[in-house]
């Protein structure tokens, strides 16, 4: 088991970030619910605890509160943002709340850099998101930073290992973040760098054999990253026990189920069924507008596809799917967590009793540039292993409001316009994804010598690195207007592109 870094979760959206920007450093993270006792902590071994932010104030009524005896563990604790709040609470300092909520870009000047700040200028621009404030020291503390509006923005215990800082080090908006993050780690918890592609695959070959044993494996294969990946591993594992199933749900992109079958049942020679299942999706979706709804009927009739599966292919007595990280934490709702529900994933969460198989999710705790890496080594070509990431639930999420045949036809020409000018201009692999969205909208226009009133598609291009925070890319205006042109002129149905330059946060990259 590699060293632990413990991320407790008091409601950030960041924290996941917080996680992500941990593994850069080749150091394993996990997240922890904000209440986790102590002596959980202490028999994972964890070798350093993070507090992540949140909304709530220390003195709230139902603020999330640690296990106090997470300070007596003996391991070096940093307090982000609410995390350094909390240490004012709990360690005998003071928390009030601001005149001013600071919010944003602020400048940080470092008074004593110690282990924290070792090998950084004095001054910084760090981003700042909160409206209380540390307002005295605990016992033991000093300042090492300040910031405009507060003298205690970076704290220090040196002897105990405790850092606070007021500021948001994970996001890319606070210069040298990373940095500061790296020093925690390797610096003040002295863990070492050894959370590689390689370990994780060996560990990950050993822990599916064992869990496996003579048993068979029953995988959903969309052809995307995530299951190819899962199949690839669960293949090294354990070869002729794995049998993929590929669900053409009727919310695939043009020519998805062709490409699919070409390359894993001729290629790779995996087992690999086909489950022909579109009618049966889309009549359930029939009228349904409600995304949560769109998702939740996705994942049952997800599920009671593969039991039928079970009927043709015989034995199997496991699932296996390729859940990431980020599903498991975006998933997990307020009464588990404290992080507010952002969408369900159909893919991650218990199987229905009546179903009789086991879970197996052999990438659960990556982030997806890890799963990508993991690929990678295993031997999966580009086109796979950086193919651009689609959601579970296909275009489903894609159509808003409620889907059509004619929608869905209209949605899959366009995004194969979209995909195919993506590759040929070479931007394809520099985004993390670009995809059409169908907007149940409909605008005038003109063709010809006619009025048209037609539907709207947007163009959805973000920059990423692991959709925890994305931006919308910067295209050169004469691709766009390429694309555009071609969508317009080649797909009937459609009489207006829109380009969305919305960032994450706020807005998410799918548009459900």
């Amino acid at each position: 088991m590699p060293q632990t870094i413990a991320v407790l979760d008091f409601g950030s959206q960041l924290t996941q970030v917080i996680a992500r920007r941990i593994r850069e450093c080749q150091v394993y993270s996990k997240i922890y619910h904000y209440s986790t006792p102590a002596a959980k902590l202490r028999e994972d071994n964890v070798a350093g605890i993070i507090l992540s932010g949140g909304p709530q104030s220390v003195y709230a009524k139902k603020a999330p509160h640690p296990d106090p005896a997470i300070f007596t563990l003996g391991v070096p604790v940093l307090g982000i943002c609410y995390g350094v709040q909390l240490m004012g609470h709990f360690l005998e300092g003071e928390v009030e709340h601001s005149k001013a909520r600071e919010y944003g870009h602020g400048v940080l000047t470092i008074q004593k850099p110690g282990r924290l700040f070792a090998g950084l200028p004095k001054k910084l621009r760090v981003w700042n998101s909160h409206g209380d404030k540390l307002t005295k020291l605990p016992p033991g503390f000093r300042a090492i930073g300040t910031t405009e509006n507060s003298p205690f923005a970076a704290i220090e215990d040196a002897k105990r290992n405790f850092y606070g800082i007021q500021f948001h080090p994970e996001v890319f908006h606070t210069e040298r973040g990373g940095d500061m993050i790296r020093n925690f780690l390797l610096g003040i918890c002295a863990v070492k760098a050894e959370w590689t592609t390689r370990d994780f695959i060996t560990q990950a070959v050993e822990k599916i054999r064992a869990q496996v044993g003579n048993g068979r494996v029953l995988l959903g294969l969309s052809g995307g990253v995530d299951s190819s990946v899962a199949a690839a591993l669960l293949h090294k594992a354990i070869g002729k026990q794995l049998t993929c199933v590929f669900v053409d749900n009727g919310l695939l992109r043009k020519g998805e189920r062709k490409a699919v079958e070409k390359l894993y049942g001729d290629h790779f020679h995996i087992d690999l069924r086909v489950a022909d299942a579109g009618k049966l999706f889309l009549r359930r979706l029939k009228g349904v507008s409600e995304p949560e709804q769109k998702r939740k009927i996705i994942g049952r009739t997800f599920v009671e596809v593969f039991e039928k599966s079970l009927k043709s292919i015989g034995r199997a007595e496991f699932l296996g799917q390729g859940t990431l990280y980020p599903d498991v934490i975006e998933s997990v709702s307020i009464g588990g967590n404290p992080a507010a529900l952002i969408k369900t994933h159909h893919n991650v969460g218990g199987l229905p009793e009546r179903m009789k198989l086991k879970l197996i999710e052999p990438l659960r705790e990556l982030f997806k540039d890890e799963v990508r890496r993991v690929g990678e080594a295993l031997g999966l070509p580009q086109e796979v292993v950086w193919r651009q990431p689609f959601p579970g639930p296909g275009l489903g999420v894609r159509v808003m409001g409620d889907i059509t045949p004619d929608k869905l036809e209209i949605l899959r020409n366009a995004d194969a316009v979209l995909q195919e000018e993506m590759m040929s201009s070479g931007f394809y692999y520099k985004v993390w994804q670009s995809f059409c969205v169908f907007l149940p909208v409909k605008t005038v226009g003109v063709f010809g010598d006619e009025r048209t009133y037609d539907y709207v598609i947007a163009l959805r291009v973000v920059e990423s690195t692991d959709a925890m925070t994305a931006d919308w890319a910067k295209l050169p205006h004469d691709l766009l207007q390429k694309i555009s042109s071609r969508i317009t002129n080649e797909v009937r149905g459609v009489g207006r592109v829109v380009f969305d330059i919305s960032s994450k946060p706020p807005a998410t990259i799918e548009w459900e």
